[in-house]
């Protein structure tokens, strides 16, 4: 059996009852940000205080350092062409990897003010790179540089496609973290773990109702408001279901807002992302490990 507490009828429709909880490396500090390539069949992760990224081989079970020192990055994903984009703690910036390997600063300026520490970035159908703000890699010297906040808030922004433009699309959340659009696109869902900087504020996750110009956003709903710990990253299914950290948990959500079930990991869990040839594979970055899962469902 596995390890899923369910909730809701509707999450065993989700699971693999034989499918074990695996734990593929351990030794990081802090693990965020999975990506996965298909082409390579291989995952990239973030190990931030240690200022690299770590890369698992599917192919093989082996794990290697990707790029040390990296910037301490925190979030990834890829964009519609492979490549890698990455949220830089230290750079205080939304980079490329170029396919020569090459690195191209995206955005590091908002107004004509750095950024903070960009933390969690998504891209959308139409090229547009969509991503938090908040100041963790600026809080302190252990995952970036200790620094003041030039635009005194934590935002989530958009990159414009055609002209590189960065504009603020939502600005009403204390610290923006993870993020996901729904497979329609007409929804934004993004964390708020201010709770680490303003006592007794709830944890939670917002849907966002994208407008018709696919440019902008509006505050639509409470989705969730995570009943213990903070909701990290996350990331959705085909079906729309979204999974995402939860304490030391991930919890999966149906698109309504139920609670389908709580699969325990045992450690802090920061983020997941689906893999595999078949996307079929839920990657689990645990504070100090990476863990993988195979469910019924593919990520989208």
């Amino acid at each position: 059996m596995h390890d899923m507490i369910v909730h809701d009828p509707r999450c065993n429709a989700l699971f693999i009852g034989h499918a074990k909880l695996e734990r593929l490396y351990t030794g990081c500090r802090w693990s965020e940000g999975p990506v996965y390539f298909p082409a390579g069949r291989y995952l990239l992760w973030s190990d931030i205080p240690n200022d690299r990224v770590m890369r698992f081989d599917e192919t093989d079970g082996s794990v290697s350092v990707f790029m040390s020192p990296c910037n301490h990055h925190n979030g990834h994903t890829r964009d519609r062409e492979g490549r890698l984009i990455s949220c830089e703690h230290r750079g205080r910036a939304v980079s490329r990897i170029e396919h020569d390997g090459s690195r191209t600063v995206l955005a590091d300026r908002w107004n004509g003010k750095q950024l903070n520490a960009p933390n969690d970035v998504v891209v959308k159908s139409d090229g547009s790179i969509w991503f938090t703000d908040p100041t963790y890699g600026i809080d302190s010297d252990y995952e970036g540089d200790k620094a003041v906040s030039e635009i005194g808030a934590s935002n989530v922004y958009r990159i414009d496609p055609a002209t590189g433009d960065v504009s603020a699309v939502i600005t009403d959340r204390v610290k923006p973290n993870g993020l996901a659009f729904s497979p329609d696109e007409a929804l934004l869902y993004v964390a708020d773990t201010g709770r680490s900087h303003v006592p007794g504020l709830p944890a939670t996750i917002t849907a966002y109702q994208i407008d018709a110009d696919g440019q902008s956003a509006a505050r639509l709903r409470l989705f969730a408001t995570c009943p213990e710990g903070l909701y990290d990253g996350f990331r959705v299914d085909d079906e729309g279901n979204i999974w995402t950290s939860a304490g030391t948990n991930v919890f999966v959500y149906a698109p309504d807002g139920t609670h389908l079930g709580t699969l325990p990991i045992g450690e802090i869990v920061a983020n997941v992302c689906f893999g595999g040839p078949k996307r079929n594979r839920l990657f689990i970055c645990g504070q100090t490990s990476l863990y993988a899962i195979y469910v019924k469902i593919s990520g989208k």
